[in-house]
């Protein structure tokens, strides 16, 4: 499917113009100087800017024992089955790549991706080889078949993803930190196997500052330096149990994204005892640094401090005492745990918060309500400590719709706040839970099931929900009751067919900074924050999304009459029948979070209104109760065929320091 990159409507890949907006999909629009350009062109043919969709191809050549071999079916927008030959089988010519691959030619059997750069005589490459090219996507607006997986993934699909013989060995530690949703991370765009040839395609990062020449600039602040400390040790946690903290031990692969925080250009994810020496730092560094490496050393938390010392010793930069105690301490052993070195960095920024010594080029976020273009220029920096939630508001609302007698849908909201107060710091203390539930059954069927799942779940978390957010097991323990309390009452009344009610369910569990998420059936969480923009959490539990997880295009899946049919719901079946889907995250940014009945969420309603009425609501000086009511409005204006409810959810985080 095309991809409209005005809308972001999907339409068919035969289409010339997008369906519902109407803007060209054989071309698009220089950014300098407002030509038409064919999509496929690198540079605009008026002025020579570059216009082009450029990706980064990471090539290996797979050993010769055994190849597996991958191709594409003609479509472009599925994956084909597989198969395993022994390397002194034959492999069809279509299944090989033509060599040499120059310039201009193109890198899959699809004549999509084109080089930008030469390869190396492929017979020269040694096995398991990495080669890095750059390559122009003569096909911009056209969705791959990866990227149309992963973008209806969720935790339990995404084990299938990993599990299948389909996708390439160097692709599966991407697919598998899809989920995390990290800007430092880059995105995984295409991924195929052909012949002896494993490819992906990556965001190309190539152009990006680099850390260490913002580390060695006069006007970085040693706030700064302590930001980019931090932000490298959440990265460590993320990429820890995926054992690619060895993407962080390469200076030259330490980028900067246009906030001046800290990203990945690529992952390193080979067995770390191969490239970790007896100072902790890859290979690339110790050349500079003139160290002998020491096979076999673990990978520990001394391995950051070690990188840090580099960019210290490159930049020639001079260390602050607290940043000499701090290395000495990571050095000796005295700093064993990642959250130890946390809470020494967050410390430290206490200090340096607090001090005179902040010049003037840093700018700390914190809890006020300027506009963003006030608080800070468009080259300066946002400099954050550990964040902690400043503030958690919420608003429901549920509306009948402009089609319906009665109103089936139900939500409940139950939210706890402390608040502490000191002369240097301060911060909020709070516990949320959200529900909300489209009840289905008809009259006296419908609204009893929404309420009474609603009441179950409120209950029981009064009883299971202590000083710290539950656990996935809790949760699915709540679930589990809420259901077993409908299905009781459909056996009680012996209820059978379309008269059994149920109930769909997206629930949000938020304790401070930490966020949990279920849901079953269609009723969706969304989230909107300045940097990621508007997204959808949750996955429907229908047959059209189902068929898509399995591979089918997703224009056929929903030409099914069925494709809108529930596969999960609460009450008409007992546990054995759900499998409700959990997510837990942090909140890294100010956030606002909407759970929406399908009332709301149907004809791409909220994807293509965003902007306009929910974009405002970020802002703490908006109203969330305003900004429902003229939500309910839209629906019935655009919808209006079904009952309509909303949850809203505004969190706002900060620093806990203040002088």
């Amino acid at each position: 499917m095309l991809i409209c990159p005005q809308c972001k409507f999907e339409n068919p890949n035969s289409n010339k113009f997008c369906q519902n907006c109407g803007t060209s999909l054989t071309q698009k629009i220089c950014p300098e100087c407002g030509t038409g350009v064919a999509i496929n062109a690198k540079q605009c043919q008026n002025c020579g800017a570059e216009c082009g969709m450029v990706w980064l191809a990471t090539i290996v050549k797979t050993p010769t024992e055994q190849i597996t071999v991958s191709t594409r079916e003609s479509s472009g927008d599925s994956l084909k089955e597989t198969e395993t030959t022994n390397s002194n089988e034959l492999i069809s010519s279509e299944q090989v790549v033509s060599w040499p691959l120059e310039v201009g030619y193109h890198l899959d059997s699809q004549q999509r991706y084109q080089l930008l750069e030469n390869l190396p005589i492929w017979e020269e490459i040694e096995a398991k080889s990495e080669i890095c090219v750059k390559v122009l996507d003569s096909q911009p607006y056209q969705i791959s078949p990866l990227t149309a997986v992963l973008e209806n993934i969720s935790t339990k699909t995404n084990n299938a993803v990993l599990e299948s013989e389909r996708i390439p060995h160097i692709a599966k530690t991407y697919i598998a930190l899809y989920p995390q949703v990290h800007y430092g991370i880059p995105l995984i765009h295409d991924a195929w196997q052909q012949g002896d040839m494993q490819v992906i395609l990556l965001e190309d990062r190539s152009n990006w500052k680099q850390l260490l020449d913002l580390w060695s600039a006069d006007t970085t602040t040693s706030f700064q330096i302590l930001h980019f400390c931090h932000q490298m040790t959440v990265l460590w946690q993320i990429l820890e149990p995926f054992n690619c903290c060895r993407s962080l031990l390469q200076l030259s692969n330490l980028k900067l994204d246009e906030d001046q925080a800290v990203a990945l250009q690529k992952l390193y994810f080979e067995p770390v005892s191969q490239y970790i020496n007896n100072v902790g730092v890859s290979s690339s560094v110790t050349e500079r640094t003139n160290t002998t490496p020491v096979q076999n050393s673990p990978l520990k938390v001394q391995a950051l401090g070690r990188v840090w010392q580099a960019l210290f010793r490159q930049s020639q930069r001079t260390q602050v005492g607290a940043f000499v105690e701090l290395l000495g301490d990571l050095e000796f052993g005295k700093i064993q745990t990642l959250k130890q070195l946390q809470l020494r960095l967050e410390d430290i920024g206490t200090q340096l918060q607090c001090s005179n010594n902040i010049a003037s080029p840093t700018l700390l976020q914190v809890n006020d309500d300027m506009e963003e273009g006030e608080k800070m220029n468009e080259d300066s920096p946002t400099v954050t400590l550990p964040l902690h939630l400043i503030s958690l508001e919420d608003a429901g609302v549920t509306d009948v719709g402009s089609q319906r007698d009665h109103n089936e849908d139900y939500f409940g909201i139950e939210t706890k706040i402390s608040k502490l107060e000191l002369p240097r710091s301060g911060n909020v203390g709070a516990r949320g839970l959200y529900i909300l539930c489209d009840g289905m059954g008809g009259h006296a069927g419908g609204e009893v099931a929404s309420k009474l799942a609603v009441d179950t779940l409120r209950e029981y978390f009064q009883t299971h929900w202590t000083d710290s957010l539950p656990s996935e097991e809790t949760i699915l323990e709540a679930v589990s009751s809420a259901n077993k309390a409908i299905y009781d009452v459909n056996q009680q009344e012996a209820r059978s067919g379309i008269g059994r009610m149920g109930t769909t369910l997206v629930m949000l569990l938020i304790q401070d900074t930490d966020v949990a998420v279920v849901h079953v059936g269609d009723s969706r969480l969304y989230r909107l924050t300045r940097k990621r923009g508007f997204e959808q959490i949750t996955v429907d539990h229908e047959v059209g999304q189902r068929e898509i997880i399995r591979g089918v295009d997703p224009s056929i899946a929903y030409s099914r009459p069925d494709a809108y049919q529930l596969t999960q719901a609460l009450g008409p079946r007992d546990d054995s029948f759900i499998s409700p889907e959990v997510q837990f995250f942090e909140i890294e940014e100010d956030s606002l979070f909407l759970l929406v009945s399908d009332g709301l969420s149907d004809n791409n309603l909220l994807e293509n209104h965003w902007q306009e009425s929910l974009q405002p609501l970020l802002k703490s000086d908006a109203s969330l109760h305003f900004g429902l009511r003229e939500l309910i409005e839209l629906a019935n204006k655009y919808n209006g065929h079904d009952n309509i409810t909303a949850v809203l959810i505004r969190s706002k985080v900060g620093t806990n320091v203040r002088c």
